[in-house]
């Protein structure tokens, strides 16, 4: 039953998230089960006449969103996007996110930072009043694992290699993933950036600054969360 009430606020949140795309748009298009609805909403818009491109944040999400008819190009192309919509794997009442747990986490970070309005797409579930629960997500160079692993031990954050089908999971990026244990850590901007800084450490999976808009899924209800402190919205 939660598993089915989670999936109908996912939907929830997703579908209103497309409300939010214009004719013209850039569209960035995120990476997850959230935007797998998003992506599917999207298309229908597009066979209804919507007039959108996409960038991808994976080669998941492309072959979604080809398959959904949604015309795409590469950010190069697009250099600047209108709006992104991705989800998030937790969010915090100051708009900071984990992401990564389907381990896209790198180009959805590139996605996130150059797009003009970052709107992220959840349910209930996924806002807590402090990150961590959900493990932390860190893409990595395959040549630094050892080392990258030994100091994380050393620094009690529990580093666990990633696998898929009992292999190394590999990352588009063909990098590998890290997923660390940071609950508890107050300074999650501090930690941030010594995990950035550790030589071998590709990216986080922790998103700090850039999210504008939280539409979450709630009951029966879509509640929008703005960063410039507005208070709630809520629509049924």
């Amino acid at each position: 039953m939660k598993s089915t009430i989670t999936d109908h606020e996912k939907k929830l949140a997703a579908y209103e998230s497309v409300s939010l795309v214009k004719n013209g748009m850039v569209v960035g298009l995120g990476s997850g089960s959230t935007a797998v609805h998003m992506i599917r909403k999207l298309g229908a818009e597009v066979a209804q006449g919507l007039s959108v491109r996409g960038v991808p944040s994976s080669e998941k999400t492309a072959q979604l969103a080809h398959g959904a008819g949604i015309p795409l190009i590469r950010l190069e192309e697009a250099v600047t996007l209108d709006i992104n919509i991705d989800g998030a794997d937790e969010f915090d009442p100051k708009f900071r996110l984990i992401k990564g747990g389907g381990g896209a986490l790198l180009r959805e970070k590139i996605l996130a930072h150059n797009s003009n309005l970052n709107v992220i797409i959840a349910d209930s579930g996924k806002k807590v009043s402090a990150l961590g629960k959900f493990k932390l997500p860190l893409e990595i160079i395959p040549f630094a694992t050892q080392t990258i692993l030994a100091e994380f031990n050393k620094m009690g954050l529990k580093p666990v290699l990633r696998k898929l089908s009992k292999k190394t999971y590999r990352t588009d990026e063909n990098n590998y993933i890290i997923d660390i244990d940071i609950l508890g850590i107050k300074d999650v901007a501090k930690l941030n950036s010594n995990l950035i800084e550790t030589p071998g450490v590709v990216e986080t999976g922790l998103f700090l600054k850039s999210t504008d808009i939280i539409i979450m899924g709630k009951g029966d209800e879509t509640i929008f969360l703005k960063n410039n402190r507005q208070k709630e919205r809520s629509s049924k």
